[in-house]
């Protein structure tokens, strides 16, 4: 691929990656970062964008920016699941023939969206909030709208196959180019980062080893949700337990640049590891202390939780992820013994143990 000049919208990261925004339609964040790798055998991308025309135009102009092009593509590397990373997987591949790759527990959620009604996930989706306590009148419109639901209803849902695995642990098939997966559950259950295990082309004053391409796990100043995954329902999954354990992974991976998904680059890992470790510690201990006042469901625990603005300023699709957030935080203290569920309380209330 030729280095020619680019426009503002594409970054040359040096070393053959380059990074593409593309756009997140009515979303906070923005865009998500479609990274670009060159290969001996042509470009592959990590992650692909939102599903829409104007995320599709961004990252094919970004990518003739890069000096290649949509149908050069030879791989699709997924860091996970969601449609702001998956949503173009497919349209990539009808273009270029590409393969996708995929951690095989995020591959079984694709699996099973594509296999189950739109109505019907989004029923079980609320039926799994309803037992946080949600009030009956705030999830009446939604079920309204699940039972009239189109394939459309649920992003993602047509969303590709992938038919490449991702093996943690294990370097991609990427001749020319040492690229190693790390699974980092917690985001979701099959959420990988990316170590490029090469010396850092610009080194300068920077410490540490490679560069990774880290999806939603580490973001310079965003902390990613970190709910109850979707399906199917398991007592013995924790996934701020998952995270948790991730986040110490990177910590001793120690790379030189970290290159997220989403903001920008930026190369204090460390010290980006410890502020959300202690984010998240300094939340359950807010959350026991809640307990110990007496028992709650979690959509209780959430109105009582501090956020960053009052919870009644919180739209309904916020408060759903805000209570899915309260609920693995809960999950965790459970985990370790310092909550537990009242017995035959339903909605299921909990407690300090």
């Amino acid at each position: 691929m030729a280095n020619s000049a680019q426009p503002p919208q594409t970054t040359d990261h040096g070393g053959g990656v380059w990074s593409i925004p593309v756009p997140i339609p009515d979303n906070p964040l923005g865009h998500t970062l479609v990274h670009l790798v060159e290969t001996d055998t042509g470009p592959v991308v990590v992650d692909t964008g939102w599903d829409h025309p104007s995320s599709w135009q961004a990252l094919t102009e970004g990518l003739r920016a890069c000096g290649t092009s949509v149908e050069e593509l030879k791989g699709v590397v997924l860091t996970h699941y969601h449609p702001d990373h998956h949503g173009l997987s497919a349209r990539v591949r009808e273009a270029s023939g590409a393969w996708i790759a995929m951690h095989a527990a995020d591959a079984d959620v694709v699996r099973r969206s594509r296999e189950t009604a739109p109505a019907s996930w989004l029923l079980s989706l609320l039926d799994r909030l309803a037992l946080t306590g949600a009030p009956e009148e705030e999830i009446a419109p939604l079920r309204a709208f699940a039972a009239e639901a189109g394939p459309d209803a649920v992003p993602g849902h047509h969303a590709a196959l992938p038919d490449r695995e991702i093996v943690p642990g294990e370097l991609l098939d990427l001749p020319g180019r040492r690229l190693r997966a790390i699974w980092t559950p917690g985001h979701t259950p099959g959420h990988v980062c990316l170590h490029l295990e090469e010396e850092h082309p610009n080194p300068g004053a920077l410490t540490g080893h490679g560069r990774l391409f880290s999806g939603d796990h580490l973001l310079p100043t965003v902390s990613p949700h970190i709910g109850l995954y979707e399906d199917p329902e398991d007592d013995s999954v924790d996934p701020l337990g998952d995270y948790l354990d991730s986040l110490e992974r990177i910590d001793r991976l120690q790379p030189a640049e970290v290159l997220p998904a989403h903001q920008y680059a930026f190369t204090d890992s460390r010290g980006r590891v410890a502020e959300l470790l202690s984010h998240h510690g300094q939340r359950l201990e807010e959350m026991y202390a809640l307990l110990a006042e007496g028992p709650c469901t979690p959509w209780e625990l959430a109105e009582r939780m501090t956020w960053n603005r009052p919870w009644a300023d919180i739209p309904f699709a916020s408060r759903g992820m805000a209570v899915s957030e309260v609920a693995a935080h809960l999950w965790r203290l459970v985990k370790l013994g310092r909550a537990e569920q009242v017995p035959e309380s339903d909605p299921g209330r909990y407690r300090a143990a």
